[in-house]
């Protein structure tokens, strides 16, 4: 079973925040341009909250509000589901599914490390189905 330390390795280091104060709109362009869906809400160099498209979709398009007007930090997730390297690949998907969220923030201590998504996890998921598939059909085989 796969940990979250693996899956960080196997991709791109990167994560991308903005500030709670930044307006919302700054968020919607960042996530655009680099085709996510979520971004981590950074203060003082510390994990602050997460916001998506989704909290874009149903805090500022539906109520109305104006995305230029808006701080970040009226429409982030506050109470933020982090996991640590040592996490499992099961227990993530669990964490996304009883949570119904997309994202999550990988940490130590008040060092944000990376970014789970439910998209890496499912890949990792099958990538492990099909290689336990390869294994059984070579014992079947052999």
């Amino acid at each position: 079973m796969r940990t979250v330390r693996q899956l960080l390795e196997a991709k791109a280091p990167e994560v991308f925040a903005i500030g709670p104060d930044d307006p919302v709109i700054d968020a919607i362009r960042l996530m655009a341009e680099k085709r996510i869906g979520a971004l981590l809400v950074m203060q003082a160099g510390k994990l602050a909250g997460i916001v998506s498209e989704r909290d874009y979709a149903r805090k500022i398009v539906l109520q109305g509000r104006s995305s230029r007007d808006t701080p970040v930090r009226e429409i982030m997730t506050a109470e933020v589901v982090a996991v640590g390297l040592d996490e499992t690949t099961d227990r993530c998907m669990q964490l996304v599914t009883d949570r119904r969220i997309r994202h999550l923030p990988v940490v130590e201590g008040d060092s944000v490390l990376g970014v789970v998504s439910i998209g890496d996890l499912v890949k990792a998921v099958i990538e492990d189905q099909q290689l336990e598939l390869d294994q059984l059909q070579r014992y079947i085989v052999g």
